[in-house]
């Protein structure tokens, strides 16, 4: 296991988030924990494209799986994940279009 910086921990929540399905994941989760065949059912993906976001949200440290049996629960891996999304959740962001009009175009914000 790793320990990394604050600089780090935000990079990779980031990361996580930049991903609509990936968004979508973590949200699902921070709702209640999941198995997977369930989970892609609710994203409406397929079970190889969640096993691969899965694998993202458990490298950067946000998501574990739990073994149950022949079975495996995936949940956040620390219940200040949970606040965190509630807290992200409550912003109120003053979007300015000006400021990127390429944003459909370029990806960005």
């Amino acid at each position: 296991m790793e320990t990394v910086t604050h600089g780090h921990v935000l990079a990779r929540f980031g990361h996580a988030l930049s991903d609509p399905t990936r968004a979508r994941l973590l949200l699902a989760l921070r709702e209640a924990p999941g198995y997977p065949a369930e989970l892609a059912d609710l994203l409406g993906v397929t079970r190889q494209n969640l096993s691969n976001h899965l694998a993202c949200l458990r490298g950067c440290g946000l998501v574990v799986a739990v073994p149950e049996g022949r079975r495996t629960r995936y949940e956040l891996a620390d219940s200040r994940i949970r606040h965190a999304l509630t807290d992200l959740l409550g912003l109120v962001l003053a979007v300015d279009p000006a400021a990127c009009p390429d944003a459909a175009d370029q990806d960005c914000c």
